[in-house]
């Protein structure tokens, strides 16, 4: 099992939809949170894409020189991107970095946003063209002199000289709930990624993209996007959900699902259905909560709920197939150390550490009276 964190490079705070905590995405708050993850022991960190977010390769590339093992899920955004050129970004950043980028494929699915960055296609031509751009991004990375002519994009004699270090190319990750969309995934993915959806609906999609992957003769590894709650008690957890979006007001809500309704973003329309803007009753499933859906795109559940009972519903998503989990919470610094501690010594997390090292705040918490190591709980 490999835990993710998250690079809040749009802001960040400590309630939704309000002034009232919030904080700046600088550059030196973004370094917190990244050598934070890095030193805690996370695999790696998801950076957003999009016109709200600092751009995710200019972000990621700053942090790699003050971070140590930390992987970089960066997206490339085929009807924005060249193949070929971003086929060479990635590979000077994996060699630059010792290996340590990871690709996240976004076709987008907001057709207003997508249409201020000159892209114009519907939902179903943009994940064709996302199918020829990850042909040519994946043939450039091992052949040369390569020649494609598809209906959206054509390249004539591509090449990239200098190669990743990860081989064939740094993994690819993707998420994307429509039919033509997995078709892509089965074709050329990695990792597939899913929102956090209850369990029985995870499970559906996984055997689907299962079934398609072995169509292609291909397997596939699954990941999924999730917030967390998680405190000592289920009391305390509980009660951190509801201050999250106390300032959350109608108003807010019927505005951001407005803008919901526009995307045609199959991820998006499920994680909608979930509460349908209605806040009544927004645990979805046990322990699963849709209140950051309320007013947040993308990722819009977290598992909400004291540690075992956090970590119990983790490891039955991990029965299901899922072995990356993308977390995050608000505020993403000090939810960052509160995972760990909580979590890391309930999971079978993969985990890089020195043993020699000191985790946490020291090898066993504060010292007592100078000389006297807590014990172990």
């Amino acid at each position: 099992m490999e835990l993710f964190w998250f690079i809040p490079t749009y802001g960040d705070g400590r309630y939704l939809g309000s002034h009232e905590g919030a904080r700046a995405a600088s550059y030196s708050y973004c370094k917190q949170v990244a050598q934070a993850a890095d030193e805690l022991g996370y695999s790696g960190v998801l950076l957003p894409t999009g016109k709200s977010c600092e751009d995710a390769w200019i972000a990621a590339s700053t942090l790699v020189p003050v971070t140590e093992n930390l992987k970089f899920l960066v997206a490339v955004r085929p009807g924005l991107m060249s193949p070929t050129q971003a086929a060479r970004m990635a590979a000077t950043f994996d060699r630059f970095s010792k290996g340590r980028l990871l690709i996240n494929v976004v076709a987008g699915g907001d057709p207003v946003e997508l249409e201020g960055d000159g892209v114009f296609l519907n939902h179903h031509d943009r994940y064709e063209l996302t199918d020829e751009f990850l042909t040519i991004w994946r043939r450039v990375l091992n052949e040369s002199d390569v020649h494609f002519d598809g209906d959206y994009l054509s390249v004539k004699g591509g090449d990239v000289l200098y190669p990743p270090i990860q081989k064939p190319y740094p993994p690819l990750y993707f998420g994307g709930s429509s039919p033509v969309a997995m078709d892509v995934a089965s074709r050329h993915i990695d990792v597939y990624l899913t929102w956090g959806e209850p369990p029985a609906q995870v499970k559906e999609k996984i055997e689907r993209m299962k079934e398609k992957a072995k169509q292609t003769g291909r397997e596939i590894r699954f990941g999924i996007r999730l917030h967390v709650i998680v405190r000592e008690t289920e009391e305390e957890a509980w009660k951190a959900a509801d201050e999250l979006i106390q300032h959350v007001d109608e108003e807010a809500v019927k505005s951001a699902q407005k803008v919901f309704s526009r995307m045609d973003s199959e991820g998006q329309k499920r994680m909608s259905a979930l509460h349908q803007g209605d806040r009544s009753n927004l645990e979805v499933s046990p322990n699963l909560w849709a209140g950051v859906g309320l007013v947040r795109g993308g990722a819009g559940t977290a598992l909400v709920g004291d540690a075992d009972t956090v970590a119990q519903r983790i490891k039955e998503y991990a029965e299901l197939g899922i072995e990356t989990f993308i977390l995050s919470g608000y505020p993403h610094l000090e939810e960052a150390y509160r995972t760990a501690e909580l979590l890391f010594p309930r999971l079978p997390v993969k985990c890089k550490h020195d043993e020699n090292e000191r985790t946490f705040i020291s090898p066993f918490g504060e010292v007592k009276v100078n000389d006297k190591a807590p014990a172990k709980r």
